[in-house]
């Protein structure tokens, strides 16, 4: 006769299981540097650093960032100038590499738009920044004017934040809420809480011209191509900065700076005097 097998008795029912925490993979890491930018991505958020290194001449400067490591049970030490270049991957390090994973980016709710647009701030949109190091200015920038908040273009060739961009940025990336967003459909929700103004060299009018009214969201284009004509025909103004002609346009970061300056400084075109940095 066969033998017979009592049928497997199921487990319990327990319900899902805790999500667990997956450790970041190495190439999902950045490598921020530069004691500026340290700070500021421990003053920000000092869980995402996963490993800090530095330089003797630093060690005084970075007592407390290795305090909170090794409350955290996670690796930090003072290592020679060669193995900061090589954790770095260039020797432009300033002498301490946090080893950190990225930036939240958090998709635009126009919903919250309209509370921000309280503050009086300008909000920043970037349509297609590609490069790196003009994404790190402009944040470097927008964080010194007090700006909180920058959206980056839900497109292909729009920066994100990178080791180089966090270098050049000087620690205005945490400094700054960042947002994603499809611009489309973005521009027309934030119209009721803000004045979308585009920027287009020699085609609008200098900042001060704008006048009072809703807070402005600046959006800067693409470096080699600027904004898109459809961009531009969507937004309530153009703004442009007058030169001398005898070049085209100004760099973007360049442009940014100079832009941010006369809409966080000129209370005639929505800022409050209270909101100014």
């Amino acid at each position: 006769m066969p033998r017979s097998s009592s049928p497997r008795r199921r487990p319990p029912d327990r319900g899902p299981r805790p999500a667990v925490a997956r450790a970041p993979h190495e190439r999902e890491l950045l490598r921020v540097c530069g004691l500026a930018a340290v700070r500021a991505l421990f003053a920000r958020d000092a869980g995402r650093v996963e490993r800090l290194f530095f330089a003797a001449a630093l060690a005084d400067e970075l007592v407390e960032p290795c305090r909170v490591m090794a409350t955290a049970r996670k690796p930090y030490r003072q290592v020679d100038s060669d193995e900061l270049a090589r954790i770095a991957g260039t020797v432009r390090h300033g002498g301490v590499v946090a080893v950190a994973r990225p930036t939240p980016l958090s998709p635009l709710d126009p919903q919250d738009a309209a509370g921000w647009a309280r503050d009086g701030f300008p909000l920043l949109v970037l349509d297609g920044i590609g490069n790196p190091h003009n994404l790190g200015a402009i944040a470097r920038t927008a964080a010194y004017f007090g700006i909180r908040r920058m959206v980056l273009a839900e497109r292909p060739d729009q920066a994100l934040p990178s080791d180089a961009s966090y270098r050049v940025a000087e620690g205005g990336l945490d400094a700054l809420t960042l947002y994603r967003a499809r611009l489309p459909g973005a521009r027309s929700r934030l119209k009721p809480a803000y004045r979308v103004v585009g920027t287009a060299p020699g085609r609008g009018v200098p900042v001060d011209a704008l006048g009072p009214g809703r807070p402005v969201a600046l959006i800067l284009g693409n470096e080699e191509s600027g904004l898109d004509a459809k961009t531009l025909a969507a937004c309530d103004a153009l703004v442009t900065i007058p030169g001398s002609g005898a070049v085209q346009s100004l760099n973007v970061a360049a442009a940014a700076a100079v832009l941010l300056y006369a809409l966080t400084r000129n209370p005639s075109v929505g800022v409050s005097a209270h909101s100014r940095p």
